[in-house]
């Protein structure tokens, strides 16, 4: 028989109903915090119109600014890089694609992308030229690995790289690719003889083209381009030496998919938030549409949904921070974390009507760059085939 304990006195908190900040250090909430305020102060002002233009005019001096708060890389050691937790990267992801998905991307590509593939495969010469120059926001890294006709199935690659004398010469192209036109090195990924193999490739290197991608209806604040390889010569240090074999490729896109964990997470409680202060303020009927039946029953379930997912990313966080995070368990993460926070996001569209679909609140905007979160970084199909294969143990991949 148990003693009942003093009752509690908290009070619920609309924000934060499971009380998860309690879980959370010190050193984590401060760095949550400090992206919180930098996004209100530097890019919730000006990201609607962003999206609307389809342009991010200010990437190179966000980079520089992110890079003075530590946010590039910030989850790597050494080279300049911060060294944090998991979980305060993640916190950082989620805060970021609060704001908007477009400015997580940045910092995911330059971080779990680019920078990742440089530190965890790279050459000392690579690390030592690059990495402290990313971490700053001074130099912009992309990522090329997919391409028209390989999304899903990365070792359809049809971008090459031959020898010739000591050099390597590239061809091919990569397509959806974050940062490309604005960056200073692109990760290229290219069958060889051997098999694929990772190199890092200046941009001004003649042959290199990124031109942009138009005509985008999600992450319209961001910059995505099509990167053009027209006879690339590099030199034989170019190849990243650990960087060999598709496993390379894809660890680096598990990174990514991790911050995606947490950013998702973040894009589904902007859409609760400003659910929840919408229906206390609107009026229909003589009282706020948040006094009737059915619209607290749309903003209970996407609180739990929201909150459900926060601790979804924080125990994959503190794994992650424990080295016994499973690729497969990054995949369950993606793939519930994504496609509840879109239906999160549907449904306070429909809390807000008419005004869910305007640039005026972030509803329709989250809703959009969603779509391509859903998509990017392994489709929902293929994170439900990951885990129906460490279900079932046997894969499906190939019908």
């Amino acid at each position: 028989m148990t003693q009942e304990g003093p009752p509690v006195t908290t009070p619920f908190n609309p924000s934060d109903p499971l009380d998860i900040d309690t879980l959370l250090s010190d050193e984590e909430l401060a760095v949550r915090d400090t992206v919180r305020g930098f996004c209100a102060d530097r890019i919730t002002p000006h990201i609607a119109d962003w999206f609307e233009r389809g342009e991010l005019p200010a990437a190179r001096e966000l980079a520089r600014e992110m890079g003075k708060l530590g946010l590039l890389g910030m989850h790597l050691e050494g080279y300049g890089c911060a060294g944090t937790s998991a979980v305060a990267y993640g916190l950082a992801c989620l805060e970021l694609e609060a704001c908007d998905s477009g400015i997580r991307s940045l910092v995911s590509v330059q971080g779990s992308l680019a920078m990742f593939a440089i530190r965890r495969f790279g050459s000392e010469e690579h690390k030592s030229r690059w990495l402290p120059r990313m971490a700053a926001g001074e130099a912009i890294g992309c990522f090329g690995l997919t391409e028209p006709d390989a999304g899903s199935d990365p070792g359809s690659m049809r971008t090459t790289a031959r020898r010739d004398g000591g050099d390597w010469v590239l061809n091919g192209r990569k397509m959806w690719i974050t940062n490309g036109s604005i960056a200073d090195v692109a990760v290229v990924w290219a069958r060889t003889e051997q098999g694929v193999q990772g190199f890092v490739v200046p941009t001004e290197t003649p042959g290199f083209a990124a031109p942009l991608m138009h005509r985008k209806l999600s992450l319209r604040a961001s910059v995505t381009s099509e990167l053009i390889l027209d006879d690339v010569r590099l030199p034989a240090s170019a190849a990243l030496p650990e960087g060999t074999g598709l496993r390379a490729p894809l660890s680096c896109l598990n990174e990514a998919r991790y911050g995606i964990v947490w950013g998702a997470t973040g894009a589904a409680r902007s859409a609760l938030e400003t659910a929840l202060d919408y229906a206390k303020s609107r009026e229909q009927f003589g009282r706020p549409i948040a006094a009737f039946q059915l619209t607290q029953a749309k903003l209970a379930d996407m609180a739990l949904e929201v909150h459900k997912a926060l601790l979804v990313a924080l125990h994959l966080g503190r794994l992650k921070d424990e080295h016994r995070l499973r690729p497969d368990q990054v995949s369950f993460g993606k793939l519930n974390n994504v496609r509840e926070a879109l239906d999160v996001c549907r449904t306070a569209r429909t809390i807000l009507g008419a005004n869910g679909i305007s640039l005026e609140y972030p509803v329709i905007r989250h809703m959009a760059n969603l779509e391509s979160v859903l998509t990017y970084e392994g489709t929902s199909e293929m994170h439900t085939l990951v885990l129906g294969q460490a279900l079932t143990g046997t894969p499906a991949f190939r019908g």
